[in-house]
């Protein structure tokens, strides 16, 4: 099955996009993959700006997000794998998503069949006119 986790990334940038807000990526920079600088990480976190101003060739793909953006001034390349995600918000107002540190439990997948309800044990009741 094809995790939510990439299309809720796209949904909510672009929601942010069509009301003029600022999206940022919090991002888990301790996760194999992640090519961020790494004097602004803290805490193992790093927030980055992925406004269409901010950064040049966004791409928002299933696997990952790729981009190109200024650091004091040094353009860098940065490389942001789908699970290290932790949350996409709008900067203006903080509405967003947080996401599930486990990337395969963003997915919601049951063990088993589901059992249909068995109807109760009882007396069968019926219409008396």
């Amino acid at each position: 099955m094809i995790p939510t986790r990439p299309y809720l990334i796209r949904a909510i940038y672009e929601w942010a996009g069509d009301n003029n807000f600022t999206p940022h990526l919090l991002v888990d920079a301790s996760q194999a993959g992640v090519i961020v600088p790494i004097e602004l990480v803290e805490d193992n976190k790093i927030i980055l700006n992925i406004a269409n101003g901010a950064v040049a060739n966004l791409s928002l793909g299933d696997d990952f997000i790729s981009f190109s953006a200024r650091f004091s001034g040094v353009s860098r390349e940065i490389f942001v794998p789908t699970p290290a995600v932790r949350a996409i918000y709008a900067r203006e107002n903080g509405i967003g998503i947080v996401l599930p540190e486990d990337a395969e439990g963003s997915e919601i997948v049951p063990e088993s069949e589901p059992t249909p309800p068995t109807r109760p044990s009882g007396p069968n009741l019926r219409v008396v006119k």
